[in-house]
């Protein structure tokens, strides 16, 4: 089984990035839509991927943003990889990647299993679970039994649940942003027990 991975969302702040280069996650996540309180502009977000390690891929967030906004982020190489969080379509998922030639994560809110298959063919390279636009609440992960695809779960995650977690669900990778946050910003020791937790597990 591979080693699931880690991601470190709703990078912010410049010193966040420093934490993230000293902690090494597998990616980390910039979230560049409107109306939420980690939100960063396109400026900052080049700053922040000149800052990050090369090695560690940025994702950026976008809710209902145009395809031509994702896709100029990707081709300037201010994102690796694109996560979609509203109610964008297959069209657009299979448009975003044929121009760019970039992985697309397509974030999925589990209220039912239903819900949960309606995507299992989608041409995004990999859905993710959350219950919610980043609600920092867990939900039923029952409901990702037996998923034959890669997925990335979201949603609730700290170091207390995040052994139960991959054990439960075995996922590809893990995405945290409020769980590792003390007051509403980033907290270095958080973030590397986190990092360090998933490495081991």
């Amino acid at each position: 089984m591979t080693k699931t991975k880690i991601k470190l969302c709703g990078m912010f702040r410049p010193e966040d990035i420093v934490y993230a280069n000293e902690v090494r996650p597998d990616y980390v996540g910039f979230v560049l839509a409107e109306g939420f309180r980690r939100r960063i502009s396109k400026e900052q977000a080049a700053q922040f991927r000149r800052a990050l390690d090369p090695s560690i891929p940025a994702v950026g967030v976008f809710v209902n943003d145009p395809v031509e906004k994702v896709i100029s982020f990707l081709q300037e190489e201010i994102i690796q990889m694109a996560q979609l969080h509203g109610d964008e379509t297959e069209e657009e998922i299979q448009y975003i990647k044929a121009v760019t030639g970039r992985p697309v994560v397509k974030a999925v809110k589990a209220a039912g299993r239903a819900d949960v298959e309606a995507w299992l063919d989608s041409a995004a390279d990999y859905l993710l679970f959350d219950s919610g636009t980043g609600s920092g609440v867990a939900f039923d992960w029952s409901l990702l039994r037996e998923i034959d695809r890669d997925f990335f779960l979201a949603g609730g995650l700290n170091a207390e649940n995040l052994k139960t977690a991959v054990e439960t669900v075995r996922p590809f990778a893990v995405d945290l942003s409020s769980g590792v946050e003390t007051d509403g910003v980033k907290d270095p020791e958080k973030m590397r027990k986190v990092v360090r937790l998933v490495r081991g597990l």
